[in-house]
């Protein structure tokens, strides 16, 4: 019987592309995008305009579309970063939004084997519940958030292992006690997606690659929930 260690591939090739776009926080179009998640979500999709039919319920993840954003509230200034299968377009955007020309490149990476990455993500933090059915079985109840770094460091140990002997499943692996972990604010929704909570935390780390398909995979894909709401975007270097 062959060993699963030895049929995995040692290296793998990641390509994206990447726009990186500094908006003014004190537009209207970015305030409301600031205060509404689904108004992000929106400005994020604007520019892919065309690309799948309209309508198309799975059109983020067809594009391979994940995003991440910080706030500079002294300078007014909001970046986003957006990755992608095919190429954006950001002519959409109303005037005035922009403080520069969008910057755009491709990202074309070849990973290895053993290879440690440095890495900084967002993610939205969460657990299910259990909880007992009327037969006193447990089953899997409601989705709640981690609300303290402690917590997040147990969704790291699920998602990247412990960093000695468990991978995770994401083709990487972490110590969690070495993830330094910032909680940011909840975003919500107010108009078409009333009662939309996500929490999010900053984890920034280094990863040690353990299945380099597999970790091209979570790169494309992204980790964790919230994915249309900015979360689960893992920028390396």
């Amino acid at each position: 019987m062959s060993n699963p260690q030895q049929s995995r591939t040692t290296t793998a090739r990641f390509v994206a592309s990447h726009s990186v776009l500094t908006l003014d926080a004190r537009h209207p179009f970015v305030a409301k995008s600031l205060v509404d998640a689904q108004e992000m979500h929106r400005t994020v999709m604007s520019g892919f305009q065309g690309w799948v039919d309209n309508g198309v319920t799975d059109a983020r993840a067809q594009m391979g579309v994940l995003s991440t954003w910080s706030l500079n509230l002294k300078e007014a200034s909001l970046v986003l970063v957006v990755q992608s299968k095919v190429a954006a377009n950001w002519g959409h955007l109303p005037k005035g939004t922009l403080r520069e020309q969008p910057y755009s490149l491709t990202v074309d990476r070849t990973l290895r084997l053993g290879d440690t990455v440095s890495f900084r993500a967002v993610v939205n933090p969460t657990y299910s519940k259990w909880e007992p059915n009327p037969n006193q079985e447990r089953t899997r109840g409601r989705r709640v958030a981690h609300t303290n770094p402690n917590g997040v460091r147990k969704w790291c140990a699920r998602h990247f292992g412990d960093g000695i002997e468990s991978a995770g499943t994401t083709g990487g692996t972490a110590d969690p006690s070495t993830i330094s972990v910032r909680m940011l604010p909840t975003v919500s929704s107010a108009t078409s997606h009333k009662g939309l909570k996500i929490a999010r935390a900053e984890l920034r780390g280094t990863l040690a690659i353990t299945d380099p398909a597999a970790f091209v995979t979570t790169l494309s894909g992204g980790i964790g929930h919230a994915r249309a709401y900015s979360c689960g975007l893992i920028l390396i270097r």
